[in-house]
C-alpha cells in the first residue's frame, strides 16, 4: 500500500471526528434529558443499521425495530433500575422474533447495543460527566492510537480471519493509550493509578467490541453498517467500540471493582 493510499481517508475522519466530538460534548455538558434523548437516537440509528444487516430489503422492519429501540431506552429511563434491563432485554428478544436467520446473533447484538446505551446514560446521571469523559477518552485514545501506531508500524495482524487490517502494534499502541489516559483520570478522581489497568481492560473490551462488529459485518457481506458517516461508515462502526467499553463499565460499576466508580 502506497503511503498516499495508506493516509486516504485520514482527512474525512478527522472532520466527521471533529462534528461528533463537539456535538457530544455539548451534550455531555447539558445532561439529562438532552444527553438521554442523543443516546436514545444513537441506539435507534444503531438498531437500524443491525436489521439492515440481518434483514436486508426489509427497510419497513429495520425503521421500525429502530424507533422500538429508542423507545424501549427512553421507557427504561423513567424505570427503576431494577426493571430497566428485563425491559430492554425484552425490546431485544422482540427484535429477535422478527429475524429469518441468525436470531441469536441478532438478539444478543441488539441487547448489547440497549444495555451498553443504557449504561452510558446512567453514568451520567448518577455519577457524573466525569467518567463518561473518562470512558470516551479512553477509547478514543485507543482508537487513535491503534490508527496511528497501526498505520505506521505494521506487522502481524491481531485477527487477520475476521478484522484483516487490525495490528498487533496497533492494539497494543491502544492499550498503553488507553492506561495513559487512565493515569490522568486516576490523578483527577483521586483513585489514583490504579486506574490505569482498569482503563487498559475497558480498551481491550472497546477493541473486541470493533472485533465483532467486523465479524457480523463480515457475515452479513458488507463493508459498513451503513454510510451516515464520512469516513467512517455507519453509527454502528464508530460506536462499536464504545458499547464492548460500556457494557465492562457496566459491570465494574455493578461489582464495585473500578477504583472511584462507586
Amino acid at each position: 500500500m502506497s503511503g498516499i493510499a495508506r493516509w486516504s481517508d485520514l482527512a474525512p475522519r478527522v472532520i466527521s471526528a471533529a462534528v461528533m466530538i463537539v456535538l457530544g460534548a455539548i451534550a455531555l455538558r447539558l445532561g439529562g434529558i438532552v444527553f438521554a434523548m442523543g443516546v436514545w437516537a444513537l441506539a435507534g440509528v444503531m438498531t437500524w443499521e443491525l436489521t439492515r444487516m440481518f434483514a436486508p430489503g426489509q427497510g419497513w422492519l429495520a425503521v421500525g425495530l429502530g424507533c422500538f429501540a429508542a423507545a424501549a431506552l427512553a421507557f427504561a429511563w423513567l424505570l427503576p433500575g431494577a426493571l430497566a434491563l428485563p425491559l430492554l432485554l425484552a425490546a431485544a428478544l422482540t427484535g429477535m422474533s422478527r429475524m429469518e436467520r441468525d436470531r441469536y446473533r441478532f438478539g444478543g447484538y441488539a441487547a448489547a447495543i440497549l444495555v451498553g446505551c443504557h449504561v452510558m446514560i446512567l453514568l451520567r446521571d448518577v455519577i457524573g460527566p466525569g467518567w463518561v469523559l473518562w470512558l470516551i477518552c479512553v477509547v478514543i485514545a485507543s482508537d487513535v492510537a491503534g490508527y496511528f501506531v497501526g498505520r505506521s508500524l505494521g506487522g502481524p495482524k491481531f485477527w487477520p480471519r475476521i478484522s484483516p487490517k487490525k495490528t498487533w502494534s496497533g492494539t497494543i499502541g491502544g492499550w498503553v493509550a488507553a492506561g495513559l489516559v487512565g493515569l490522568v483520570f486516576g490523578l483527577w478522581f483521586g483513585a489514583g493509578a490504579a486506574l490505569a489497568p482498569v482503563s487498559v481492560i475497558v480498551a481491550f473490551a472497546g477493541q473486541m467490541g470493533d472485533i465483532l462488529e467486523s465479524a457480523l459485518k463480515r457475515r452479513a457481506g458488507v463493508k459498513d453498517s451503513s454510510n451516515i458517516i464520512p469516513g467512517h461508515g455507519g453509527v454502528l462502526d464508530r460506536f462499536d467500540a464504545m458499547l464492548g467499553a460500556a457494557l465492562i463499565v457496566g459491570l465494574l460499576w455493578a461489582l464495585r471493582l473500578a477504583p472511584g466508580l462507586a
